[in-house]
């Protein structure tokens, strides 16, 4: 048995690197998801149409929030659902369109930049943030303003940012409204907490998972509603686990990636993991075996990891959780404490100087 394999993820392993204690944000998703839903009713919207659809604007995990509920919505969206992650709108939006803001600390150049650009075409806006530059903004203005609670990560409010589209989507009527859903979904993610958390078997899926992928850069592949989770489980062993991951799309990285694993030996231990879903196309399965298949002779270790649940709220958010858990796992084989953000505070500070 190697060191790694003997190695706890318990309470106490983790609280040993995780000084911060970031272990229990993620756990904590389950309730996230019912706050948000009434920190979204505090906001006191009323419904409007949006012939143009819905864009979200948000970096980061803000900027997640828009594709998991776009994910999450699938076929019930009636109209177009779309994440800006840049200074800009896409140039297609009108007065027609409504524009979330999406930031954590509402401070986030790009999200107010999107911010001044929709109040200068007269679009419809709506705020979620905590403070900020984006609350003040927004509540002198008369904009909605819906909040989030104080005290996370950017990165661990991602409950509250895809709740928050999801809600903005239902107001102006690009979908129908998942509330229930969601309530189903935190009470299944409770039933994933206790048996992936800390607290839970050493051998179960979370914990294992995270030891096979120890050493290794893991490429992630998502295919239809998993396709914005592999991002996700890509950005949270970036911030977490401060570990290079990359991830991709299926059916696309057949026709370009899937050759580019022939040269992998000679580069570095490269893993793959794929994340498959019950509603993927019914070639998809096959795809994936087979992908997985050919890619496995130049990896490390291959996984397919299927999503758990009912409703796309729920098998959505169950591999948000298993991203998430395997991330702080890492970080703890790894010894490196899942919080600081260093590189990326040193880029804002030398961008907010200039």
């Amino acid at each position: 048995m190697s060191t790694t394999e003997r190695t706890p993820l318990d309470r106490e392993a983790v609280a040993a690197v995780d000084t911060t204690d970031q272990v229990t944000d993620v756990l904590a998703l389950p309730e996230h998801l019912r706050d948000a839903l009434w920190k979204a009713e505090s906001a006191g919207m009323t419904g409007w149409d949006s012939a143009a659809g819905l864009v979200v604007a948000g970096m980061g995990g803000a900027g997640m929030g828009g594709l998991l509920a776009r994910a999450i919505l699938g076929d019930h969206a009636v109209r177009p659902i779309l994440t800006t992650r840049d200074y800009a709108l896409p140039p297609w939006t009108t007065p027609d369109t409504t524009v979330l803001c999406t930031s954590y600390s509402g401070n986030t150049e790009e999200v107010l930049a999107c911010y001044e650009a929709a109040g200068a075409l007269g679009a419809r806006r709506v705020v979620c943030t905590t403070g900020g530059a984006l609350a003040k903004l927004a509540r002198k203005e008369g904009v909605p303003v819906i909040p989030m609670a104080g005290g996370l990560r950017s990165r661990a409010a991602v409950g509250y940012m895809t709740v928050a589209a999801l809600e903005v989507a239902a107001q102006c009527g690009a979908g129908p409204r998942l509330a229930s859903d969601l309530d189903v979904a935190a009470e299944h993610l409770e039933e994933l907490v206790d048996a992936w958390g800390p607290d839970g078997p050493e051998d179960g899926l979370a914990k294992s998972l995270a030891r096979a992928l120890h050493g290794s850069v893991p490429v992630i592949a998502g295919c239809g509603v998993t396709a914005p989770v592999a991002y996700r489980w890509k950005s949270q062993l970036n911030a977490n686990a401060k570990l290079p991951a990359f991830s991709h799309e299926l059916p696309e990285l057949d026709h370009n990636e899937i050759q580019a694993w022939e040269g992998a030996a000679g580069l570095g231990p490269f893993a793959a993991v794929f994340l498959d879903d019950c509603d993927s196309h019914p070639r998809m399965g096959g795809r994936i075996e087979l992908t997985r298949q050919l890619v496995a002779p130049h990896a490390t270790s291959t996984h397919v990891v299927s999503s758990v649940g009912t409703t796309a709220a729920e098998r959505v958010f169950s591999l948000v959780l298993l991203g998430d858990l395997v991330s702080l796992y890492l970080a703890v084989l790894r010894g490196q404490d899942p919080a600081p953000l260093t590189s990326v505070e040193q880029l804002k500070g030398e961008l907010a100087a200039r």
